[in-house]
């Protein structure tokens, strides 16, 4: 069992070697396992950054993202503007469903809803608003629909599982029920836990997947 101490230094340790972090303004705190993320950047790729080191280091429970991010008023862009540069994103995305998302922007935030098929479409619908000017967080609200037969889809996620160098698929158990997945086991850090939903949701006909999985160390 490692120290919140030990847990600390490690994160710390992994913000100072993300080549897009500057640490110094990154507070870090632990209790039992859980690290809290407090502080101020300039962009919404580097707060995720920030969260994904933190997920990355052995003994991370859970972590707790409390990072704002602020622009220089040189650089700051209205709603109105995030909004149609964020639409023109989407719409020069190869990989984005053309004329299947709506966005909605307010106060920098925002907010992607619609459908598209595949859950790689759904990452690179976030891909692309998230490093533009101004924007402060992007929350993904877009549904996934498919008429992909789901009868196989538990066995196609367990050898995936199996083909994965990241994930233990012997500790994971998959459930399916029609186009929602469950996964219950016990993984060994957060990174992959993220691992395990992201391979899930990668199936061809999940919709939905209920990430029960446990990080023990």
């Amino acid at each position: 069992m490692r120290t919140d101490f030990s847990i600390k230094e490690d994160v710390l340790d992994e913000l100072e070697w993300q080549p897009s972090i500057d640490e110094t303004q990154i507070g870090v705190t632990v209790k039992d396992g859980v690290v809290t993320l407090s502080g101020t950047v300039d962009s919404y790729v580097k707060k995720r950054e920030a969260e994904k080191a933190a997920k990355s280091v052995v003994g991370v429970k859970a972590v707790a993202e409390d990072i704002e991010v602020k622009y220089g008023t040189t650089s700051h862009k209205s709603d109105t503007e995030i909004a149609t540069a964020a639409v023109s994103a989407l719409k020069w995305n190869i990989a984005v469903p053309e004329n299947k998302i709506d966005v909605k922007v307010e106060d920098g935030w925002v907010y992607l809803t619609g459908e598209v098929k595949w859950e790689f479409e759904k990452k690179a619908a976030t891909k692309a608003v998230e490093n533009l000017t101004s924007v402060k967080y992007v929350v993904n609200n877009i549904s996934l629909k498919n008429n992909i037969d789901v009868s196989d889809i538990e066995t196609k996620i367990k050898k995936a599982f199996e083909r994965s160098a990241d994930i233990d698929a012997n500790s994971i158990s998959v459930k399916t029920e029609g186009h929602t997945v469950k996964l219950s086991g016990k993984v060994h850090s957060l990174k992959e836990k993220d691992e395990a939903r992201n391979t899930a949701y990668f199936a061809p006909g999940v919709w939905s997947v209920d990430n029960e999985l446990e990080v023990v160390y």
